[in-house]
Parts: structure tokens; C-alpha cells; sequence
């Protein structure tokens, strides 16, 4: 595999020049490797701190302590980690095409993916079923949704994530029934990525995104459709009682709560579907799909960790108050913690 002429790679060989059935290796050009590196980097750090901006904010602020601030907690705790444990590496791998880390620290290394991008999906659509309760029935919110369902909600999505993500490789459930084929046609030394059968793609693909996935787009859906309805009566009775500058802002109303659930589901949707597509796709083309494009896809369903905190806090009037806050040091001021944060 050879495309200096496009100068895209420079030349290829081995991972591990004097071990059989060693990866190939696939090295770039200095300035490519060098681009990328800056590119990744910046993604990383974007991550950590726009969701340590976030673990800080609920932690510390006395008025973030709410049922549905724990989930987005847990949400950030993951996205978090994510950038500290599992990109890192995954960005020398891309990069440098191989896996230099040994086989126990692989098979951590993709389970702990696994169950990271698990907690990450089920949280996202935990928290639509919190939304779901607070825009659909307010009335029955604070009984249904408090603190202790919400720590039940969290350990469920963090055990749940943790049993597929360790389970499926330590137990080898991603190559179960073809294992001959899996060692003879693809297991090489130096490289790192997880290969599954048709039926361990479907069922984690399944389990891992398309259920989660579709609560999510049902659930937003209805809210979006609640929301909409809400803002029309607000809207007609202000064209009946008061002046028209309230119905314009009703009318504002109406579009942000439009544009909030639609930026929510876009980048959701944008962020992991490729991933999950190719994903049962794969096995079906007999693993056709170049490792490049794999890489390329699952770097984009990482993304999603590094908007969750712009989605999900920078929104609120409340969260950009205490950014504010730490950034400018005052978070280290007496009484800091009971700080009055703007209203939503």
C-alpha cells in the first residue's frame, strides 16, 4: 500500500519489523502527522475543559444541586474521562497506525471505550426522559424525577455500560462463533480495534445507539410537539389580551424552543450515526470498510463529547453564570458556592 505520489502516505511496513504477523504500518508525511497531531490536541483539551467547567459548576454551586443537573453530571464525568483516558491513546493510534501499548492494555482500552461511549449515549437519552417529564407533565415532575431517581438513573446507565463494554471483550462476545476467522484473516501484532461478528455488531449496535437513539428522537419529538402547542396558546392569548410586542415574544419563544431540540438531536444524530452505520455495515460487506474511515468515524462520535458541554450548559443562562464565575477566580471567594446564578 503505497500513495506517495499523492503524498498522502509516505511509505508502509511493519509495526514490529522482526515478529510475525506484525500490523502493517502505515507512516505519513512529517507535516501531516504534525497537523494532525495539533488537531487532535486541540480537540482533547476543548473536551477537558469544557466538561471540567462543567463537573465544577455542579459541584460547587448550591443552586446546580437538582435532579436533572446529576445527570448532566454524570454526562460530563463521561465525556470527561473520555478525553483523559481513552483519546489520548486513540490519537497516537490513528497517527502512527500502531498500537504499541501491549494486549491487556488494548483489550482495557476498548472495553473502557465501549462502556465510556455507552454511559455517554444512555445519559443523552436519560436526560430527554428527564426533559420528557419537566415540559410534558410539570405538575408530576418533582415526585417522579427527584435526586433518588436520579442516582438510581445513573448507576443503571454506568453498570448497564460497564457489563457490555468489559463483557463483550474479556469474554470474546465480539468474535464468538468466528473466532478461526477472525485469527487467521485479521488478528495482527501492533494493532488495536475492535472487530465484531455480524450478530455481536447488530445486537451492540442495537443496545448501545439505535434504542437509546430512537427514545431520544421520540421522546424530543413529543416534547417539541408540547412545547410548540404551549407557545401557540401563550401566543393567541396575547393577541387577545395584551399588545403585539408579547406575541413577538412568544413567538421567540417558539423558535428557540425549535431551535434548542433541533440543535439537540442534530448533533447527536451527526455525531454517532456514522459510526453505528458502518458498524453493522461492515460485517455484511466482509469487513470492507478501510480502517482510515473507522478512524475517522469514531473520532466524530468522540465530538459529541466535546459539544455536550455547549449543548447541554452553555444553553443555560444558569451555567454561564458560573463559568463566569470560575473563570475569573471568584469561585474561590467566601460563600461563593450559594452564589445567585441567573434564572432560566
Amino acid at each position: 500500500m503505497n500513495f506517495s505520489q499523492t503524498g498522502m502516505i509516505e511509505h508502509s511496513d511493519f509495526c514490529y519489523e522482526s515478529v510475525n504477523r506484525s500490523c502493517p504500518k502505515i507512516t505519513y508525511p512529517i507535516a501531516m502527522r504534525i497537523s494532525l497531531y495539533i488537531f487532535f490536541i486541540i480537540i482533547i483539551v476543548l473536551t477537558m475543559c469544557g466538561n471540567l467547567l462543567v463537573i465544577i459548576s455542579i459541584a460547587h454551586f448550591k443552586q446546580l444541586h437538582t435532579p436533572t443537573n446529576y445527570l448532566i453530571l454524570s454526562l460530563a464525568v463521561t465525556d470527561f474521562l473520555l478525553a483523559i483516558v481513552i483519546m489520548p491513546p486513540t490519537m497516537v493510534r490513528t497517527i502512527e497506525t500502531c498500537w504499541y501499548f501491549g494486549d491487556v492494555v488494548c483489550k482495557i482500552h476498548i472495553s473502557t471505550d465501549i462502556m465510556l461511549s455507552n454511559v455517554s449515549i444512555l445519559t443523552l437519552s436519560l436526560i430527554s426522559v428527564d426533559r420528557y417529564y419537566a415540559v410534558c407533565q410539570p405538575l408530576h415532575y418533582r415526585t417522579k424525577i427527584t435526586t433518588c431517581t436520579a442516582v438510581i438513573m445513573i448507576l443503571i446507565s454506568w453498570n448497564l455500560s460497564f457489563i457490555i463494554g468489559f463483557g463483550m471483550i474479556f469474554l470474546k462476545l465480539n468474535i464468538w462463533g468466528i473466532e478461526d476467522f477472525y485469527y487467521n484473516n485479521f488478528h495482527c501484532f501492533g494493532g488495536c480495534f475492535l472487530f465484531m461478528s455480524k450478530t455481536a455488531a447488530i445486537i451492540g449496535s442495537v443496545l448501545s445507539f439505535y434504542i437509546p437513539g430512537f427514545i431520544m428522537v421520540t421522546i424530543y419529538q413529543k416534547i417539541l410537539h408540547i412545547a410548540l402547542k404551549q407557545a401557540r396558546s401563550i401566543h393567541s392569548t396575547a393577541c387577545q389580551h395584551i399588545q403585539t410586542g408579547h406575541s413577538t415574544s412568544s413567538s421567540k419563544m417558539e423558535q428557540k424552543a425549535t431551535k434548542t431540540l433541533a440543535i439537540v438531536m442534530g448533533v447527536f444524530l451527526t455525531c454517532w450515526l456514522p459510526i453505528f452505520v458502518c458498524n453493522i455495515i461492515d460485517p455484511i460487506i466482509n469487513y470492507s470498510v478501510p480502517p482510515v474511515l473507522y478512524d475517522v468515524f469514531f473520532w466524530i462520535g468522540y465530538f459529541n463529547s466535546t459539544s455536550n458541554p455547549m449543548v447541554y450548559a452553555f444553553f443555560y443562562s444558569r451555567f454561564r453564570k458560573a463559568f463566569k464565575i470560575i473563570i475569573s477566580g471568584r469561585i474561590f471567594q467566601a460563600h461563593s458556592s450559594r452564589s445567585k446564578l441567573s434564572t432560566e
